[in-house]
């Protein structure tokens, strides 16, 4: 499908995959608030133990001025979570080992982050590159070391999040070929120690997609306290 001259719009795996995770969370979302209960169901206690510890991260970092922010952030730690999860399923693709994804995401966040700052602060904002106490020598110096490590925060984000999910699916694709190697030339008993491995590394790969979505989303509500407080 075209649109317009320049632009060739087409479905990828990332794309299908991140429409299943989407109207996954949807559709988990408005079971919980349908089946909410004075004693509450598995899935609304999930949900609202899920967005609980949002809450804390925001209050931590930001206080009461970043509750507003809280469903942004909730949205965005529940779809980084969600995609991390989809690609230990079989046969299934992880969003977010697709950098196109991640970037996309940190950009659009960082982006957002900038439009606040000056929403708040006007030029002040620019305060942020500028600290204080520092020689005034300097100064210019600290303010282009300032503004460049400003602007990697987007790569930072969005390689962090690719780079672990990449590796370790990339992990898990190796051991499963050794297997599936070992088991087509019959060595059976030397297929038992890539099984083992897979189990292990799928238990360290829920940890790690569980961790990565909360590092992505901590690294949000520090940048817009920064937003908030450009001021070192």
């Amino acid at each position: 499908m075209i649109f317009f001259w320049f632009y060739e719009a087409s479905f990828t795996n990332a794309t299908i995959f991140l429409i299943l995770v989407v109207a996954t969370i949807s559709l988990c979302s408005v079971w919980a608030s349908m089946k909410q209960s004075f004693i509450p169901t598995k899935i609304q206690l999930l949900f609202e133990m899920s967005y609980l510890f949002i809450v804390n991260i925001v209050k931590q970092q930001l206080g009461t001025i970043g509750l507003k922010y809280v469903p942004l952030f909730y949205s965005i730690f529940l779809l980084i979570l969600a995609s991390n999860l989809i690609g230990l399923l079989p046969f299934a693709f992880t969003p977010t080992s697709h950098l196109a994804f991640t970037l996309t995401l940190a950009l659009s966040c960082n982006l957002a982050l900038i439009i606040i700052g000056f929403k708040q602060h006007g030029l002040l904002f620019l305060k942020l590159f500028v600290p204080k106490g520092g020689p005034a020598w300097l100064i210019p110096l600290i303010v282009v070391i300032e503004v460049l490590s400003y602007l990697l925060r987007t790569l930072s984000l969005s390689i962090r999040l690719f780079a672990n999910m990449m590796a370790g699916h990339t992990l898990l694709h190796i051991l499963a070929s050794f297997i599936v190697g070992f088991l087509k030339a019959g060595f059976l008993v030397s297929a038992v120690a890539p099984s083992i491995l897979v189990i292990v590394v799928i238990g360290l790969e829920l940890g790690i997609a569980f961790l990565q979505a909360y590092v992505f989303t901590i690294l949000l509500c520090i940048y817009l306290n920064d937003s908030y407080h450009p001021s070192h």
